[in-house]
């Protein structure tokens, strides 16, 4: 079977600043990102159908038949049966949401401008009941990815670890809670951890290394090669991917990967991009001392609008960093490639490219920003190729206008 993961294209603007870098189906919410979790429930071949400028680096890949599969909806048994179960020339839909389809789409803009439904015969998707609990998730706004990773941390799992057998905890000094939904992948170190499943499971990848007074509480997951610092504190239901350095205090919130938060300060209710680093200090506040509801800059509708949560701190682009004693408002939206520092708070939607604080901010000049991002790679061992080059060239451009 070849499957098509496409972005609708209303729902990867509303995704924004994380979808400037990657298709809809490269977010990562739970353990593993859209696209992983859809190789493991229904095995087969993937690509992207999305904007033309991430194309080169997220290619399609069509045959004679070819399944999409709307990216933005999160696979479970009873979602899988009915793709499985869908004949060519058929649409299944969740009231108005197409999931998936059998047609011929060529590009993500047609995906924007017909109404598929005319064309194809359409197939409901039923409701959930009560008893099998099989309600379908979607990620359709940022604040989706941090408010529903408990529920995916739990299913991913399962989806994981079933059938399968934990690794030991050596160390004599580190006390389990719950041990039973606690797993460890191989070549993890661990020294002098407190780790509580009572609230839900813990997932610790490969060579990932647990330094000594860290606390976790579940539902959580620590990705493959990724450091905690001596005292890091994970509350709950917080996702860190792989090869991240982290610290200080991380509630309710996701780190992609091969980011940096390696020292004290406080990120709750976030979503961090790849390749940011929070400088020592840095704080986010994700509740209003009003307690109203947090509003955020919503790319699609170029303003800020309400979350209708009251929890919301911040949601950073890939690229993007922070000095020490960085303080983000609630409710902060970062674009691709910022910097941000000095005292005070920074306004809370920060344009892709800027340079700057409290004070103001400048435009972060294309080849200044080039002259740094193959270091960072470089340091991972990961290689900046001209596909990346041409994407964050689009985003530069792209963005201007926020930056006025």
């Amino acid at each position: 079977m070849n499957i098509i993961l496409f972005d609708e294209p209303t729902t990867k603007t509303n995704l924004l600043p994380f979808t400037f870098t990657r298709p809809v189906s490269d977010i990562r919410i739970g353990i593993l990102t859209i696209k992983e979790k859809w190789e493991k429930w229904l095995p087969a071949d993937y690509s992207y159908l999305t904007e033309d400028y991430l194309s080169n680096k997220y290619p399609i890949q069509k045959t004679g038949e070819n399944l999409y599969l709307n990216a933005c909806v999160l696979p479970n048994s009873k979602l899988v049966e009915a793709v499985k179960a869908l004949k060519k020339n058929q649409i299944l839909l969740k009231d108005t949401l197409p999931i998936a389809l059998y047609g011929n789409f060529d590009s993500f803009d047609e995906l924007g401008s017909i109404d598929l439904m005319d064309n194809l015969e359409k197939v409901t998707f039923p409701p959930a009941s009560p008893a099998d609990g099989h309600e379908l998730m979607t990620v359709q706004n940022v604040y989706d990815i941090f408010s529903k990773n408990e529920a995916t941390n739990r299913i991913d799992f399962k989806l994981l670890t079933n059938g399968r057998k934990s690794h030991e905890i050596e160390d004599p000094h580190t006390i389990c809670y719950n041990r039973s939904d606690i797993f460890i992948e191989e070549n993890v170190t661990i020294k002098s951890a407190i780790l509580n499943a009572e609230r839900g499971p813990i997932y610790i990848g490969r060579n990932v290394i647990i330094s000594e007074g860290s606390i976790i509480r579940g539902a959580s997951s620590i990705g493959a090669n990724s450091i905690l610092n001596i005292g890091t504190r994970i509350v709950g239901d917080t996702t860190i991917g792989p090869y991240c350095k982290v610290g200080g205090e991380i509630s309710n919130s996701i780190i992609f990967g091969y980011s940096s938060k390696a020292h004290d300060g406080f990120l709750g209710n976030s979503v961090i991009g790849e390749w940011c680093n929070l400088g020592a200090d840095t704080n986010t506040s994700n509740l209003k001392n009003n307690y109203k509801n947090v509003r955020i800059w919503n790319y699609g509708e170029e303003r800020f609008t309400d979350t209708g949560r009251q929890f919301c701190g911040l949601m950073m682009g890939d690229h993007s960093k922070s000095g020490i004693n960085t303080m983000f408002n609630t409710g902060s939206v970062v674009g691709v490639s910022a910097n941000i520092f000095g005292s005070g708070f920074p306004r809370t939607f920060i344009p892709s490219f800027s340079w700057g604080g409290a004070q103001g901010f400048v435009t972060y000049e294309f080849n200044k920003a080039l002259e740094v991002m193959p270091k960072v790679f470089e340091r991972r061992k990961k290689p900046f190729t001209e596909e990346d080059v041409e994407i964050l060239k689009h985003i530069f451009e792209r963005t201007k206008k926020y930056r006025r």
